[in-house]
């Protein structure tokens, strides 16, 4: 992976650490409401988790790549995911 490990370690470890507390909230109970606004801080960690991911992988694997054709796979795959991030 190109992207920076340490970053994205630390950002993945927080965001299983919002869904433990969300876990915990729905056992105690807690508010739908509280427990949505969690939902949702946790999806915007992990969405800036894989832009950190896919732009690395542009930077990387991408600008690297040693012939026109594996570039233009590299970009097939990064539409393709872009794709399935957009639905």
């Amino acid at each position: 992976m190109v992207a920076d490990s340490k970053q994205v370690t630390r950002l993945l470890k927080t965001a299983r650490g919002q869904i433990d507390g969300i876990l915990k909230m729905v056992e105690d109970d807690r508010y739908c409401i509280d427990i949505s606004q969690q939902l949702m801080a946790t999806e915007a960690l992990l969405n800036k988790v894989n832009r950190e991911v896919l732009a690395a992988h542009l930077k990387g694997y991408v600008r690297n790549a040693e012939t026109e054709e594996e570039r233009e796979q590299k970009i097939d795959e990064l539409v393709a995911m872009l794709g399935k991030i957009m639905k």
